[in-house]
């Protein structure tokens, strides 16, 4: 049965890392749903949080793969019932009316959200949260006009002591 795997690694924090660990998962047919790359706690290191879809046979395969890497320290397949994954999204939205303008200041207030930026003519959101948070947000946004969106995919952290 295929389903989303969320896969944590620690990598080496050079350049080509990230090349390497895409052109592995192109080069043996896996997508990659989504991937996000930022330090970790470990000096020289970077966490790699890859969001790929798969039977446990493609997931097996993915991980021996990435364990081949010179680059790739440790690679975990996280379970997603004890995984705490988020998303961050800014939306730069038209604020044509004073009705528009309150509208939006409302969803963001409802949703957790800010405002980063406020001119007469448009608003800069940011909100965070697991996907279904973050879409069921733009839902109520899109027909209030959103100028601009752009999102960074999940980064996800196991709640127990591994990895």
């Amino acid at each position: 049965m295929n389903k989303n795997h969320i896969i944590s690694t620690l990598v080496k924090h050079e350049s080509g890392v990230l090349q390497r660990v895409s052109g592995l998962f192109t080069r043996r047919g896996f997508n990659i749903e989504s991937i996000t790359v930022g330090e970790s706690e470990i000096d020289g290191l970077a966490r790699m949080t890859i969001i790929s879809h798969g039977d446990e046979k493609s997931l097996e395969q993915m991980l021996k793969q990435l364990n081949k890497l010179i680059d790739v320290i440790k690679v975990r397949d996280l379970n997603v019932e004890t995984t705490i994954k988020r998303e961050l999204c800014l939306i730069k939205m038209s604020t044509p009316t004073e009705k528009v303008r309150s509208e939006i200041i409302q969803y963001t207030q409802i949703f957790g959200g800010k405002i980063l930026d406020a001119t007469s003519e448009d608003f800069i959101i940011e909100i965070t949260g697991d996907s279904d948070k973050i879409n069921s947000f733009l839902d109520l946004m899109r027909p209030l006009n959103i100028k601009k969106l752009s999102r960074t995919g999940p980064t996800a952290m196991s709640k127990s002591t591994r990895c």
